[in-house]
């Protein structure tokens, strides 16, 4: 086996890819994947805890990219901008990875405990969402109202962004979405 190779988390994420893509996620063992890239169990386990986890690896650094745009948004900017720009910084972490999000997003379409996995993901984005509000001084009702808003807007702009095609911008597609939502509020 070629385990020495570099970048054994991204072969890991590959394999596992094209395994549940080819086979269904139920059909595939972790021995498999590891076997696809060229690495060892022990390496998989190395990497993911499990082999829904494969699919999910990009979450810590997604709230740390939420985190840290909210941390940074103008003191002038009202809760639903700073989301804005941390949605926004969110697409720009999509960029050009299209196809794969697409494939990712198929496989847990198929797969109820992927979709309920990704519902946790998407709580826990929120839930940080929320708290950057509050450290920015947004009350808690209102951070928390944001932050599921926020939430809503992203799943919206993603299935959006995904059946738009691949030369479209995930941040455009986000940008765009909350200018429906604002407009949607204006008329009420």
């Amino acid at each position: 086996m070629s385990r020495w190779e570099p970048n054994a988390r991204g072969r890991l994420e590959e394999a596992a890819l094209d395994l549940y893509t080819e086979r269904g996620f139920d059909q595939t063992t972790v021995a498999e994947i590891a076997e696809r890239a060229g690495l060892t169990e022990r390496t998989y386990f190395r990497h993911f805890a499990d082999k829904r986890e494969v699919l999910f690896g990009g979450q810590d650094a997604l709230i740390e990219l939420v985190t840290t745009h909210l941390a940074e948004a103008p003191d002038s900017a009202s809760p639903i901008d700073m989301v804005r720009g941390a949605l926004r910084g969110v697409g720009e972490m999509f960029a050009d990875r299209h196809a794969h999000a697409r494939r990712r997003q198929a496989v847990i379409n198929a797969n109820p405990g992927l979709q309920e996995r990704e519902l946790i993901k998407l709580a826990s984005l929120s839930a940080a969402i929320a708290e950057g509000l509050q450290h920015r001084g947004v009350p808690a009702p209102v951070a928390a109202l944001t932050a599921e808003t926020a939430i809503a807007v992203f799943k919206v702009a993603f299935v959006r962004w995904l059946d738009a095609g691949r030369d479209s911008d995930l941040s455009e597609v986000i940008g765009d979405s909350l200018d429906d939502l604002k407009a949607l509020t204006a008329d009420t």
